[in-house]
């Protein structure tokens, strides 16, 4: 050993967690951007997967269905690379999502290959204000993927995934479960440049709605600008980041029989 120096067994050395999001469309993670970046800034994997490529809308003018879903998922990458953060995709039907056995065990191999220690994806969209029918079952498959994981038979060829890995849904004013929120204002420059990105190309994400929903959300908790997901699994309040996550009880929701 140099002299000076002081090595470290290998049980002492700890890897930076993974936080994993599972979303419906390249530009989701709008709403979730902030606490993306925090969790890069932390030194920690950040993995966004889309389960369509968006396809469906018409807001790149009179071309193929094929062709948007082309420029869409470009759009998607661009804003990965923004954000520091790995992109997956798949190609379920934009605005025909369904939450079938299928396509939660599509996911779950996503899930085992990433290996999470927490995830990121949609609640109970239809009561929250987001009705995209997508992000309501987007929301579902994941939260079941997260349990498929742990299933040799299901994710074979690979490696089940059985650590805890806490799930976190992106919250509005309707939720009835505790909340962990993060102070996002140090990535306010960037989450709007990410915003504009997509408003430019799609038409989704202008500023003012954006701010107005941080800033909303921030004035509940004495900060200008928060992110709040609901804690499914984790400790709820005011947090650095998501991972690793507050250790906290399990709280009731209705899809979670006692």
């Amino acid at each position: 050993m140099h002299p000076g120096s002081l090595r470290l067994p290998a049980c002492a050395i700890v890897k930076p967690p993974t936080l994993m999001a599972v979303l419906a469309h390249p530009d989701d993670e709008v709403l979730c951007a902030g606490t993306l970046l925090t969790q890069r800034a932390a030194g920690s994997r950040v993995v966004v997967l889309w389960l369509t490529r968006g396809e469906m809308t018409d807001s790149l003018g009179p071309i193929g269905r094929e062709e948007v879903a082309k420029r869409r998922l470009e759009l998607g990458l661009q804003v990965a690379e923004l954000l520091d953060v790995e992109a997956r995709w798949l190609s379920l039907p934009d605005s025909a999502v369904e939450a079938t056995p299928e396509a939660a065990r599509e996911v779950a191999k996503v899930i085992a290959d990433i290996k999470p220690d927490g995830l990121i994806t949609w609640g109970d969209a239809w009561a929250r204000g987001f009705r995209h029918p997508d992000h309501q079952t987007t929301g579902k498959i994941a939260r079941d993927a997260v349990n498929l994981a742990r299933i040799a038979g299901v994710v074979t060829p690979g490696v089940p995934h059985r650590e805890f890995c806490p799930v976190f849904t992106l919250r509005d004013i309707h939720s009835t479960l505790p909340s962990v929120v993060l102070d996002v204002g140090d990535h306010a420059d960037m989450i709007f440049k990410v915003a504009e990105h997509y408003r430019r190309a799609i038409g989704f994400g202008a500023r003012e709605w954006l701010e107005g929903r941080l800033r909303s959300a921030g004035a509940r908790w004495d900060r200008d600008l928060v992110e709040e997901f609901d804690a499914w699994e984790s400790g709820d309040g005011l947090v650095e980041q998501l991972l690793p996550h507050r250790q906290g009880s399990f709280h009731h929701h209705p899809e979670r029989r006692v």
